[in-house]
This record gives C-alpha cells, sequence and structure tokens, in this order.
C-alpha cells in the first residue's frame, strides 16, 4: 500500500511538474493502448476462429473453380481483411497526436515563461524555471506516448497483414 501512495505521488508531482496537457496526453495513450490489446485479442484469438470458419465454409463448396466462386471466396477474405484493419487508423492517429499534445504543453509552458517574464522579470531565474520544465515534460511525454505506439502498432500491422496472407493462402483457387 505504502509503494502505491509513493507511486500515485510521484505521478501527482510529474503532473504538478508538466501541467495538465499530460492529461490529456495520457488520455490518449490510455486509449491507444485499449485499442491495441483489443486488435491483439482479436488476432490471437478471435480471427483464427473466423478464418477457420471461413475455411470450412470454402472447402464445403462444391463449386470452387468459377468466376462466381472466385468472387464469393475475393468477398470473404475482403469481409476478413476489413476486420483485421479494425481501428488501425485510429491507433495511428493517436500515434500521430501524441506529439502534437506534447507540442500544445510546450505552447502552455512558454506562455507561463513569458508570462512570468512579464510580471517578474528575467531577473529570477527559479521562477522562470516551472514554465520551462511545463514546456519540456509534455513534449518528452509525447514523445515517449508515440514511440511505444510505433513500435507496437507496426508489429501489430505486420501481424494481420501476416494473417491475411495465410487466410489467402488457405483458400486455394482451382
Amino acid at each position: 500500500m505504502l509503494v502505491l501512495m509513493e507511486i500515485w505521488e510521484s505521478i501527482r508531482d510529474f503532473v504538478g511538474t508538466g501541467g495538465q496537457v499530460l492529461y490529456v496526453v495520457a488520455i490518449a495513450l490510455f486509449l491507444m493502448w485499449v485499442l491495441m490489446i483489443e486488435r491483439y485479442w482479436f488476432l490471437l484469438s478471435e480471427f483464427p476462429k473466423m478464418k477457420k470458419g471461413i475455411v470450412a465454409k470454402w472447402d464445403a463448396r462444391q463449386d470452387t473453380t468459377s468466376w462466381y466462386a472466385h468472387r464469393i471466396r475475393d468477398a470473404w477474405i475482403s469481409e476478413a481483411s476489413e476486420k483485421l484493419d479494425e481501428r488501425m487508423l485510429l491507433i495511428k492517429t493517436l500515434v500521430a497526436v501524441c506529439p502534437l499534445i506534447g507540442l500544445l504543453g510546450t505552447v502552455t509552458g512558454m506562455i507561463a515563461v513569458f508570462e512570468t517574464m512579464a510580471t517578474q522579470g528575467t531577473g529570477n531565474p527559479r521562477l522562470m524555471a516551472s514554465g520551462i520544465s511545463m514546456a519540456t515534460i509534455p513534449t518528452m511525454a509525447g514523445m515517449v506516448a508515440a514511440l511505444s505506439g510505433v513500435f507496437f502498432s507496426t508489429r501489430l500491422e505486420a501481424r494481420a497483414k501476416m494473417a491475411k496472407e495465410k487466410l489467402v493462402d488457405s483458400l486455394p483457387h482451382h
């Protein structure tokens, strides 16, 4: 319990130093990771069942050589491909937005620095330091959030592509 309290205090200190924009970065990061975990779950749990059903339907068909059979095959592959690619654009958008949210923190931090300079002058660097940290910490947080998302979303996209290719290979067209 004491460890949790210390972690919570350090998070509050970090947000206090970095400003309110860190909450927005945290929300974007949380949403991005929830979506990526859902996609991994779909790839590892739901898609194999879907693939098995599509392959079973294809194998049960008597006609697998006609033009109509190939259009049906293409439609099933297209439906599976859509399911595999679901929410990937949203994940990529969140990855791209995280650094921009961090830059918003940079702007608000610099505004705080200029406000301090306007009211107190430039003689006291300690007063400007809080604004400068408020300018740099959100930028760093946005970049770290984006980097974690880039790595895992790229792996996720590659896995989805591989799953689609395996589905296509398992539906032979004679």
